[in-house]
């Protein structure tokens, strides 16, 4: 059975931490879900590290569907949380609510979650109210880089951390069951989780949160572009792959791969019976 929306905010009430990871397919839900990740987002962070985008705006429905599923596939005990994609719930709540239940009814996830705090608290009541369960986002929110003016630290006016802090609880009002905090000053972060009685998702936002998310490619240095502030490599997978890759090209060039141990084998009467054929034929 899968973790549910209820044993995350017993997390909280019981002060247990909750690790959360992005992924973006059946091997790294797989691999994630062994290692006992309990919290996966399927993230529009995928525009980048997967698709290749230079933000996440042009990421579709369509997309988010497509990896949701393959994620979904390889894992069995994780809660998997779908994003809505830029301007899939922005328009129309009626349409917000379609999109939500795509993710749920086509994706196979347990959750949604959208970008925004005030004003999309109307939305994300309207699509709690239809049983899909919404975690918010506030702070930095990828799909508002343009209106935002780029990639950087929300909440360090005192206008900005009241805006923030309202946002979270109109969030928490309108039956959200999380809210992610990206980019916001720890010690904000730490008063905004005080004040809150559901869980925190912190990505740039302190050790004061009920629980941290990062992207897997971040994680395992696939992703080279760069590396944000918040973010710390666990390993540095891109330099073994292209080790491994070199190795390979090597091998190749000196008839070194494949060897005997990697290739198939015939009987010797066979090849016999063969040889006599080819030579008859010749």
């Amino acid at each position: 059975m899968r973790l549910t929306i209820k044993d995350l905010q017993d997390m909280k009430a019981r002060g247990e931490k909750i690790p959360m990871m992005t992924a973006y397919d059946y091997t790294s839900g797989k691999l994630l879900e062994q290692a006992g990740i309990p919290l996966m987002l399927v993230g529009d962070s995928l525009g980048m590290v997967v698709l290749g985008y230079d933000s996440t705006v042009p990421v579709t429905m369509g997309d988010m569907l497509h990896h949701i599923k393959t994620v979904v596939r390889g894992t069995e005990k994780a809660h998997i949380v779908g994003d809505l994609p830029f301007m899939s719930y922005h328009a129309e709540v009626s349409e917000a609510i379609r999109n939500a239940g795509r993710i749920l009814k086509e994706g196979g996830a347990q959750s949604i979650k959208l970008e925004g705090g005030q004003e999309m608290a109307e939305t994300v009541n309207r699509i709690v109210k239809s049983g899909i369960p919404v975690m918010g986002h506030v702070g930095l929110t990828p799909q508002s880089v343009n209106q935002l003016g780029g990639y950087r630290v929300q909440g360090k006016t005192i206008s900005d951390a009241i805006r923030l802090m309202e946002d979270t609880r109109a969030l928490e009002e309108a039956g959200a069951y999380a809210v992610v905090l990206e980019c916001v000053p720890a010690a904000l972060a730490q008063m905004i989780t005080d004040r809150l009685s559901i869980p925190t998702i912190g990505i740039g936002a302190g050790a004061g949160c009920d629980g941290q998310v990062q992207v897997l490619h971040d994680f395992l240095g696939l992703f080279t572009d760069f590396l944000p502030k918040h973010a710390r490599r666990y390993a540095n997978l891109a330099e073994t792959i292209q080790d491994a890759a070199s190795q390979y090209i090597s091998d190749v060039h000196l008839g070194k791969f494949p060897t005997d141990k990697e290739s198939y084998k015939m009987s010797q009467s066979v090849l016999d019976e063969l040889a006599g054929k080819v030579f008859e034929s010749a």
